[in-house]
Parts: structure tokens; C-alpha cells; sequence
């Protein structure tokens, strides 16, 4: 593995104009387009597109394409969770979502962050923090979930959210930045 592969997986400082992490990305762009181009197909051919593309996905998830990714193989989707239309996960750090867990179309769930120096920017450099969803979760459409954060098991968070922090388990989160408006259950 390469220094600059291996710096991204470890969430640290990294360049990804880098010939590995392009043949990567090739990889995904060609996952993704078979996956995609599938959506008629059995379901069992949606499947193995699936779990080819990403790291672990149990065969009881439904992710309805068009689905866009970073890389693929660093997601990992619980049992029983549905992802609807026009997710994209960008994946250059760890997503773990896990079961039973309802994804409202156009949901983003992104792990890059970028210097904020000026001249570091300029340069390319980038790190990933990984983003955790709790089983039971619903993300409504348009959900933004950031860098860094986690979301509780049994959370709710409203349409067009956009969630900068962490949220603990039970809560309903809504607006921008997304707050925990009330307990559940």
C-alpha cells in the first residue's frame, strides 16, 4: 500500500492525486456505472454489484441507484437498511451505518475535510473523519451528515438537515445546524 493510501485510511494529512488512489477511484467509477445501470435487474445481480462495490453490506440492504461513492470499500451497511435515490457517500475516510437504518433520497454522508491554510489547500492535502450511523436511525431527504460526526441509535433527523455534530441516541434533530429538538420513545 502506498504512503499516501495508507495516510488517508488512517485519517491523517494526505495528497489524493496519486496513481493508486486513481486506479481506486477507476475501480468505483466502474462499479458504480455497472451498479447503477442495473436497477431492473434480479435482485440477487443487484446484490453482487453491491458487495462488490462496497466494503461489507449484508444482503437484506436496498440502495436504490443512482448510489455515488468515493471509493466503496471503506462503507459498511447493516441488515434491514434502505438508502433511496441519489446518495452519495463519500467514503475517503470510514462510514459505518448500521441496521435497520432508513435513508431518505439525496442524502449525503461525507468523511473529506480540506486545510483550511490557504496555500496547504492550494496543494491538494485533505483527511477524512469517519461518520457513524446508529442502527434505527432515518435520515430524511436531503440530509447532510458532516465529517467527524456520529448519530445515535433511534435518532431521527428531519429533511434537509445538516448535522456538524454529533446527536445522541433517541432524539429528533432538525434544521441548521441540525439540533435535538426532543427526546423519542
Amino acid at each position: 500500500m502506498g504512503e499516501n493510501k495508507r495516510l488517508m485510511l488512517a485519517g491523517e494529512w494526505y495528497l489524493p492525486d496519486d496513481p493508486e488512489l486513481a486506479a481506486d477511484t477507476e475501480r468505483r467509477i466502474a462499479r458504480c456505472a455497472a451498479y447503477n445501470a442495473a436497477g431492473g435487474a434480479p435482485s440477487a445481480e443487484r446484490h453482487k454489484l453491491l458487495s462488490e462495490l462496497l466494503g461489507e453490506v449484508d444482503e437484506t440492504v436496498r440502495v436504490r441507484p443512482p448510489f455515488h461513492c468515493d471509493f466503496g470499500y471503506n462503507i459498511s451497511i447493516g441488515a434491514g437498511t434502505f438508502v433511496n435515490f441519489g446518495a452519495v457517500f463519500l467514503d475517503t475516510g470510514r462510514i459505518t451505518v448500521g441496521r435497520d437504518v432508513q435513508i431518505g433520497p439525496n442524502v449525503q454522508l461525507l468523511t473529506p475535510t480540506h486545510e483550511l491554510d490557504a496555500d496547504r489547500r492550494r496543494q491538494g492535502w485533505e483527511k477524512a473523519e469517519p461518520v457513524t450511523i446508529g442502527d434505527n436511525v432515518w435520515l430524511g431527504g436531503g440530509v447532510i451528515v458532516c465529517p467527524g460526526v456520529s448519530i445515535g441509535a433511534n435518532t431521527v433527523v428531519g429533511a434537509g438537515s445538516v448535522v456538524t455534530r454529533d446527536l445522541p441516541n433517541g432524539v429528533l434533530a432538525v434544521g441548521n445546524p441540525a439540533r435535538a429538538t426532543r427526546q423519542l420513545g
